[in-house]
């Protein structure tokens, strides 16, 4: 028996809900609309869910100084990058 986990649980979140989405699709440049968009193509929908996961999946940059352990005396800007998942 399959469980559909795409469904929006909270009723009144499905307005915030679209109005996000129809924020991402105009961000990537994709002409969305109220109903159905069977027109879109495959790329031009991802790109839409992907902005979406980009907004919600905020990514933190940490940056720190160290002794470069090549060249005595020098400095090296270590940069680490890493995405919240929650």
């Amino acid at each position: 028996m399959s469980k559909k986990n795409n469904r929006i649980n909270v009723p009144e979140a499905r307005e915030a809900m679209d109005k996000f989405k129809m924020e991402a699709a105009s961000e990537v440049g994709v002409n969305l609309k109220e109903g159905y968009n069977g027109d879109l193509s495959s790329r031009e929908a991802g790109s839409v869910g992907g902005q979406m996961v980009k907004k919600m999946t905020p990514v933190r940059t940490t940056s720190y100084e160290r002794a470069d352990r090549t060249a005595a005396g020098h400095r090296v800007t270590v940069t680490y990058q890493t995405d919240l998942i929650l």
